[in-house]
Formats: C-alpha cells, sequence, structure tokens
C-alpha cells in the first residue's frame, strides 16, 4: 500500500465542497459519481487535458461513467489551443456559484495536483495582460537569473513547474509584478472542503493501469489521435498535451511500433501515477487534509460512513 500520512484534523463549520484525488486508473470518476448520486452533487472535473473536446480515449474521460449525473469542464476548450491554470480557476469558480446556487454539492473530481492544490489551498490568480515592456528587459537574463528574480518576487512560490521553462518564468514575473502594482485576483467564495483520496497497493494500481492502458488502446485510442492531425491538430500540439498524445504522435510518425508505444507508454504512465502521489503528499505537508480510503475495498461505503459525520447533502436541504 502506499503511504501516506493520515488525515490529522477536520473543517471548521458545514463543508460546502467534496473533493475526490488520486492518481490515474484509481476510480475517482466512479467514486465521484457513486458520490454525487447519493448526496445530490453535481461534478467538477480536475483535470488538466479533459477540459479538450475531441480527446476523449487520450484522456481518460470514461463519460459512460456519469450516466445523467452532471459534470462540469470537460469538453470545454477546442483541441490544439492551450488550457492553463487561471482559465481552470475562473471556470471552476463559475461552476462551483452555480452548483451551489441551484442548492447542489459541488463534487471536485480529478488528479491534476496544481488545479486541486490552487482550490485547496486557495491561491486565486489575478487576471494579467502580457507586459510589453517587461518581456524585452527580460529577454538578456539567464534561466537562472529569471529563477532567481521569480524567487524574489514571490518567495511563496506554489508552482515549482515554473522554474523549468522560460515561458512559464517570464509569465510568472508578470504576475509577480502586476500584483505588486496592486493588481488582485478577483473575489472567491469562502471554500470549507472535505477531501478524499483513492490509494491502492502499488502493485495492484500497476495492474488497473496497464489493463485500461489496453482497453483504450483496443478501443481506438491511436485512431483518435490519427483524426485529431488530420484535422489539423500538429504533432507539437499533440506533445503538450502529455503522455498519451507525446506517444502516439511518436507512433503516428512511424518512430514507435505499436508494441513499443504500448510498451513505453505504460510505463510512462507508471511513473506519472507515482508524481502524482508524491504530489498529494505535498499537498498534505502544506497543510491540506486528506482522507485516505482504500480502493481495493468498498470505496463508496467507506467515503459515505465518512462523510456521514459532515452532514454531506445538497446545499439547499436543512
Amino acid at each position: 500500500m502506499s503511504k501516506f500520512p493520515a488525515a490529522s484534523g477536520r473543517p471548521n463549520g458545514r463543508p460546502n465542497l467534496l473533493v475526490v484525488l488520486g492518481p490515474t486508473a484509481s476510480g475517482k470518476t466512479s467514486l465521484g459519481v457513486g458520490l454525487a448520486r447519493r448526496l445530490g452533487g453535481e461534478i467538477i472535473s480536475a483535470d488538466s487535458r479533459q477540459v479538450f473536446r475531441g480527446m476523449d480515449l487520450g484522456t481518460g474521460k470514461d463519460l459512460h461513467e456519469y450516466e445523467e449525473v452532471p459534470y462540469h469542464l470537460i469538453d470545454v476548450a477546442p483541441p490544439g489551443t492551450e488550457f492553463n491554470l487561471f482559465q481552470f480557476q475562473r471556470l471552476f469558480l463559475a461552476a462551483f456559484r452555480d452548483i451551489a446556487a441551484r442548492g447542489r454539492l459541488p463534487i471536485l473530481v480529478g488528479g491534476t495536483g496544481m488545479y486541486l492544490d490552487s482550490v485547496l489551498r486557495g491561491y486565486w490568480l489575478a487576471e494579467v495582460p502580457e507586459n510589453p515592456g517587461l518581456r524585452r528587459e527580460l529577454e538578456s537574463l539567464s534561466m537562472e537569473e529569471l529563477v532567481e528574480r521569480l524567487k524574489r518576487a514571490n518567495p511563496r512560490l506554489h508552482n515549482t513547474t515554473d522554474l523549468t521553462e522560460r515561458s512559464r518564468l517570464v509569465r510568472a514575473l508578470e504576475i509577480a509584478s502586476a500584483e505588486a502594482d496592486g493588481v488582485r485576483p478577483p473575489p472567491a467564495p469562502e471554500l470549507v472542503p472535505v477531501t478524499l483520496g483513492l490509494r491502492w497497493d502499488r502493485a495492484e494500481l500497476r495492474e488497473r493501469i496497464t489493463r485500461r492502458l489496453k482497453e483504450r488502446l483496443d478501443a481506438g485510442m491511436i485512431e483518435e489521435a490519427r483524426a485529431l492531425v488530420e484535422a489539423g491538430v500538429p504533432y507539437e500540439s499533440l506533445d503538450y498535451y502529455g503522455l498519451e498524445y507525446r506517444y502516439l504522435a511518436r507512433h503516428l510518425k512511424g518512430e514507435l511500433s505499436r508494441n513499443d508505444l504500448f510498451q513505453k507508454l505504460n510505463s510512462a504512465i507508471h511513473d506519472f501515477a507515482k508524481k502524482q502521489e508524491h504530489w498529494f503528499r505535498r499537498m498534505q505537508g502544506h497543510g491540506t487534509e486528506i482522507h485516505w480510503i482504500d480502493g481495493s475495498g468498498a470505496p463508496l461505503d467507506e467515503a459515505l460512513k465518512y462523510l456521514a459525520d459532515f452532514e454531506m447533502r445538497p446545499l439547499g436541504q436543512n
């Protein structure tokens, strides 16, 4: 079993947000949908790639699992475009307010750590336009100089991925500069979350990942990627969408056989799951309380038993 520290406490006040997180292939969607049915909830996806239309098998949307449970932040962006944390936050806040206003329970489900962390720790980004003057000033600086400048500008830097790409560094410095000049994010609702995490024995999770990848390939994942390319999405853009599409692009270009595609992609997804688990541990280290549930047992029953003490129910019910 993967080792995670236990949750150390409970939220103050009646929870108004339920969060279900876990690594890829852990059963997050199934648990989230089951809870939505029992608690009168609607799903808000916290997945950085399921926002794109036409990218279903490659992102593991599993839309068949929802079965009339309303969902949000899936299929909200065209393929071939970029989607970032700022856009996610704006769409999340809009969905949260909409669901709550109708007396339903918002249930945030996903595995993109940066998205989950931003909501649970409440760091909301301000709307900051490009600053041509600052960009010209930064052009002559090395990566190391940009990193040091960003750390000075934002000592509480939450997103360390900003330190690995020049474009992200420049954008982060742009935002830090605007915030120093008084630009602030819009008002956000007070969130009182309860967070559930799914965990598996490492060997069992590896088996689930491998089995799921075989099913997705058999269901037409390669053909889905080919259709994107034929629709005008360049191979370089497929790289942007991460694991599956990066390897699918190499296969479509003739660089990988189907067997090599499966072997290399399977290994990469296993590594990705470990990185997700590391991110969740770091979230706990920063104060996020996660109640871990054994995915191999009866996760819905265990979750409902745990949530009974919180009076989790649609917000319109007393």
